[in-house]
């Protein structure tokens, strides 16, 4: 997601001027993607030379006005056009493409190693795992602690899947080596993927809605 369409969402709902807008994206993503004001201007310019945007009649009364941080022609609001309103509708129903070449710093660090005869995959993967685990505490107790705001709620929820699908992997990829009798020694050929596996132990969560002494085990990450 690009921050054109995030500010074509957050226009649906009326004129909104670059602060506000800026505002209600870090409200909306629970303060997990903070936004600088320039680049909320700069797009909001490119919108406006697309079409997709366009100032509204109350413009003229509140550029400048007294105790407004300098921007240039004051603080404007801005409001979908017809054209904007379809992009951001056609956006909205169109589903986000699954990243399938995904090639995240952990699995690249992982491969790498297996391809290194002082690789030592072994302790890489034990010290991966305790890495994991004390963030994945560290989320099960932000998720106890508090009221938090829906968004906010929903970003822990799946950073905390995140950090459990990743300690699955870590434990299939050790089981996997070891089968290998590659262990600290490097390079080796990966075992199929029909092989029989131990079962992986379920990390305790706290639900949201619980109370911070309330927990239960978490559910599958597929």
């Amino acid at each position: 997601m690009a921050v054109r369409e995030a500010l074509l969402t957050l226009l649906a709902d009326g004129p909104k001027h670059g602060y506000q807008l800026k505002a209600d994206f870090e409200a909306a993503t629970g303060q997990a993607w903070p936004l600088n004001v320039g680049q909320v201007y700069t797009t909001l310019q490119r919108l406006e030379r697309d079409g997709l945007v366009e100032p509204t009649d109350a413009a003229a009364a509140t550029a400048g006005d007294a105790g407004d941080e300098p921007q240039p022609g004051g603080r404007v609001p801005y409001a979908l056009t017809d054209a904007g309103l379809a992009v951001f509708r056609q956006w909205l129903a169109t589903p986000s493409p699954a990243d399938l070449a995904n090639r995240d710093e952990t699995t690249m660090r992982v491969l790498l190693a297996l391809a290194s005869e002082a690789g030592e995959v072994a302790s890489l993967l034990r010290a991966q795992r305790r890495a994991t685990t004390e963030t994945l505490q560290a989320l099960t107790a932000m998720r106890a602690d508090g009221d938090p705001t829906l968004a906010w709620s929903l970003q822990l929820d799946r950073m905390a899947f995140v950090a459990e699908a990743e300690l699955r992997w870590l434990d299939r990829a050790e089981e996997r080596v070891a089968a290998t009798g590659a262990g600290d020694a490097g390079a080796a050929t990966i075992v199929g993927r029909d092989g029989d596996h131990r079962p992986t132990p379920t990390p305790t969560v706290v639900d949201s809605g619980t109370g911070a002494g309330d927990e239960r085990p978490s559910e599958g990450t597929p």
